[in-house]
């Protein structure tokens, strides 16, 4: 068997629009590991999102890919916290969320400080970022360099989102519009692939030995650079062109389907 670097995506993917996970999923997770591969979760949530989840699923030792790529850990259950980090990759946020306050000024910004939750002009609905959230002024959001910009503005649509980031250019950062009227800003450069490509050399994991699978925009990169790609049945038009096949959708257990063929093939 052919150890092979497993990416997956949590919300849409692994877990259900209730943030539940269900039994096939979690089974099918477990058994994967068990073979022999390397299950990296890779997310665009922040790290303390993303630790327990892994703990639903069992998995305490291992590889995390945190903030659409910003931030990769060393899961270890010996450490302090459960978790080392690895690498960080931050920009200065400023000149970006000073352009995007010209062109929302009502929306709500945050900024991630890791491994501890955000600082935001503004709190956030309950439930949708996780952590310690401090409110701070505007201009404390670019204080120092961060990892990762989240912007949320319910009057605008996704795809207001995308032209509106077109069109104004933000060519230093990297960004993903998400469902709703929600974008991430990473460094630029930085995706879930660029941070997964860095892990797939650290593992010695052979290109040809990966796999990806997602649902959202910000997985694109990742199921192109994959081996491997596998779009969720419910992923749109874009996601789907990205992977090489489609699986069920979250309803489906589709990522369940997937893990299985990779112990039942023996690969």
């Amino acid at each position: 068997m052919t150890p092979h670097l497993v990416a997956l995506d949590i919300d849409g993917t692994l877990l259900g629009y209730d943030g539940g996970l269900s039994p096939a999923v979690g089974e099918a997770v477990a058994a994967v590991r068990a073979a022999g591969h390397h299950v990296v979760l890779s997310s665009g949530r922040s790290l303390v999102a993303m630790t327990p989840v892994a703990a639903l699923l069992g998995i305490d030792a291992g590889w995390m890919v945190s903030s659409n790529g910003a931030v990769t850990v060393r899961l270890d259950p010996d450490a302090p916290n459960g978790w080392e980090l690895d690498q960080v990759r931050t920009f200065d946020p400023g000149p970006a969320l000073r352009l995007l306050r010209e062109e929302l000024p009502g929306a709500r910004y945050a900024v991630e400080d890791i491994g501890i939750g955000f600082r935001m002009n503004a709190l956030f609905p309950d439930g949708e970022l996780d952590g310690e959230h401090r409110v701070v002024d505007f201009e404390q959001l670019w204080a120092r360099e961060v990892t990762r910009v989240v912007i949320r503005s319910p009057e605008h649509t996704p795809e207001q989102f995308g032209e509106m980031a077109a069109r104004i250019g933000l060519d230093d950062v990297t960004y993903a519009v998400g469902w709703t009227a929600w974008m991430d800003l990473a460094p630029r450069g930085v995706t879930k692939a660029s941070a997964l490509e860095r892990l797939r050399g650290v593992l010695g994991v052979d290109p040809s030995a990966t796999v990806a699978v997602g649902d959202g925009h910000n997985d694109v990169d990742m199921l192109r650079w994959a081996a491997r790609g596998v779009a969720m049945g419910h992923a749109d038009d874009l996601v789907r062109s990205a992977a090489d096949e489609v699986t069920g959708t979250i309803d489906d257990d589709g990522a369940a389907a997937v893990l299985r063929s990779l112990v039942s093939r023996g690969r």
